[in-house]
């Protein structure tokens, strides 16, 4: 139940019967002080304006209709006309308790269903091998919010959770852990105290860098240690996630989860589409598209890298596929990313590139 609604369309019934026409829309707003009413209506200056009238005489008129008919007074209990042509609505008490009754017994709470649309909502995102920090509750409260709202209006949802669960940090890991001659009998806690020394050692030590370098390509070729490695870091993880989640009454399940490695096997497709297409331009074994709306320190237009010349690919050609898969796959009419403003220019320039190729509509 909108009462400003109803209240603008009772008024307009009763200037059609004061014969008063206007294309002019009619409008009801709270009024700012008790004495004013309920409600007033401003319309009459502007319609009154235009038929070069006095305001106050046409407020009085219509006001005069709605006290005086019957059809009117089981819902406006009163209304006056007040100098310069507002007219104060005041609402009949019982209709109001007659509306709040409905409302009370009515599971929806008069909240009408929208048209269903197909809406994927990306939220929560947590890192692999950290524990969760506020920026990621943020996310997982505000995301959560939001599905429990849109699949009350009526829309199809689809949560996903899209976890870092690949890239540098894993061969990190997995060398510091092969090094170690630890074989993933670990908990959360240890990972985070093993991250940041393979974090340090990767800073400092060249050698451990390149073979951590090297571990990220094979991870991402499917070698048979690197994802049985990859696989404990993730479990360990989204086990303690999942206890995070049913602790705060969050909806996202395992089955949520989408990481970016679910998109690994689109990545050399979509790579050798932009070359093909000439949206992409290779550069001894490095593959990059360049944004003429992005421009660096010289003016230049911006580089995005998608292909490393190790065969790496980056988080840029992670999420143009996951765009890619959204709309394509899912069929999703909307998509909505409740992520770190610090990622903003990043996911504009991958979505830049996925509008540019037509993966999505513009």
């Amino acid at each position: 139940m909108d009462i400003k609604y109803i209240l603008a369309e009772k008024v307009r019934q009763a200037m059609t019967q004061c014969h008063i026409t206007t294309d002019k829309p009619v409008s009801a707003r709270p009024s700012a002080r008790p004495e004013y009413g309920d409600y007033q209506i401003d319309s009459m200056m502007a319609i009154a304006k235009s038929q070069a009238t006095d305001p106050l005489k046409l407020a009085q008129r219509v006001a005069g209709e709605l006290m005086n008919n019957s059809q009117y007074r089981h819902i406006i209990a009163r209304a006056e006309a007040v100098h310069p042509g507002f007219i104060n609505l005041f609402l009949n008490d019982r209709w109001l308790l007659e509306q709040a009754e409905l409302a009370f017994n009515d599971p929806r709470s008069g909240v009408a269903r929208q048209p269903a649309q197909h809406v994927v909502v990306d939220y929560s995102s947590p890192n692999v091998a950290k524990e969760m920090h506020v920026g990621h509750l943020r996310s997982t409260i505000i995301g959560d919010a939001s599905v429990r709202t849109l699949e009350f209006l009526g829309h199809k949802v689809t949560r996903v959770n899209h976890i870092s669960d690949w890239g540098t940090q894993f061969g990190m890991l997995i060398t510091y852990l092969e090094l170690a001659e630890n074989d993933g009998n670990i908990s959360l806690s240890d990972l985070e105290g093993f991250y940041r020394a393979a974090k340090k050692r990767y800073d400092e030590d060249p050698a451990f860098a390149l073979k951590a370098r090297s571990y990220v390509v094979k991870l991402q070729q499917g070698d048979e240690y690197c994802r049985r490695m990859w696989h404990k870091l993730v479990d360990i993880s989204m086990a303690q996630n999942q206890k995070n989640y049913d602790r705060l009454g969050v909806s996202l399940q395992r089955k949520d989860i989408r990481g970016e490695s679910a998109y690994n096997d689109m990545l050399p497709e979509i790579v050798d589409d932009l070359l093909e297409r000439g949206i992409a331009t290779a550069e001894q074994e490095t593959v990059m598209v360049f944004l003429d709306s992005y421009r660096n320190k010289q003016g230049e237009p911006m580089g995005v890298i998608d292909r490393k010349q190790d065969g790496g690919y980056l988080y840029t050609t992670t999420d143009i596929a996951c765009a890619k898969y959204r709309y394509q796959a899912l069929h999703a009419d909307r998509i909505l990313y409740y992520i770190d403003a610090r990622q903003h220019q990043h996911l504009m320039m991958a979505w830049e590139i996925v509008r540019r190729a037509g993966y999505v509509p513009p």
